[in-house]
């Protein structure tokens, strides 16, 4: 038997007969748990970051020291806030959601700020010269052409979510992470094969789900590439262009 398919000790890597066992049961516990502890930090993460990020777009002083913040809590051990929350909140979900969220405020804060700095001046003096308020300007103007830098930020805290899940696992709260640490105590690598692989899938899955988002809500931006390539193709025709 080839190395890809067993262990020194003779143990395939993949036990398809384990996989269809406990498919039903374990894989699918696990997997909906890693769909719960994974969006629910990124979504009270992005409500918390929107509004925060509004404001140290108006009040520019603020984002340093908010940036400050958010990147000394992206900074703190996940295990360490595990054990200190759980004297708190216990073996539940609350203590893997809370220091993901907190890990999400430095990746959707800058998005938010960035997003929001590369609305061109112009586009505002216009809105507000065609009667829009500030707060009419921010959601038909401003917020829609910040979103591809905001979805950005989103689908980056998304993708690290998935994957610093698994820390759970420690605590018997990781998601697909406790087929980490099943196969590992039993020396099955079944099991961790199957999580890695969820754990790819869920992620790319993720991405293109948000970027399909994005491209759904930024329809300018297709039409702008295609144009782009439209203006590139004619210039590469003799005579620069001229058909």
């Amino acid at each position: 038997m080839s190395p890809l398919a067993a262990g020194d000790d003779g143990e395939p890597l993949i036990r398809w007969e384990w996989i269809s066992n406990n498919l039903t049961d374990d894989i699918a516990e696990a997997l909906r748990e890693h769909l719960i502890l994974s969006f629910t930090p990124v979504l009270l993460g992005f409500l918390v970051s929107l509004p925060l990020g509004l404001a140290c777009a108006r009040w520019k002083r603020l984002y340093q020291p908010t940036l400050a913040i958010t990147s000394i809590l992206y900074a703190l051990p996940a295990i360490a806030l595990f054990v200190i929350l759980i004297a708190f909140t216990g073996l539940t979900y609350t203590t893997v959601v809370v220091p993901l969220t907190l890990y999400t405020l430095s990746v959707l804060v800058p998005g938010v700020v960035d997003g929001l700095a590369a609305v061109p001046d112009h586009v505002r003096q216009a809105a507000t010269a065609m009667g829009f308020g500030p707060l009419r300007r921010l959601l038909q103007v401003e917020l829609p052409i910040a979103l591809p830098v905001v979805m950005a930020g989103l689908r980056v805290a998304t993708v690290s979510n998935i994957s610093l899940v698994s820390v759970g696992a420690i605590m018997g709260l990781g998601g697909l992470g406790q087929l980490f640490t099943t196969g590992l105590q039993r020396d099955f690598p079944t099991p961790i094969v199957v999580g890695v692989v969820l754990v790819i899938l869920l992620a790319l899955l993720s991405d293109l789900i948000l970027l399909g988002i994005q491209r759904a809500f930024t329809p300018w931006e297709r039409a702008g590439g295609t144009r782009r390539r439209k203006t590139a193709d004619q210039a590469a025709l003799p005579g620069g262009g001229a058909a």
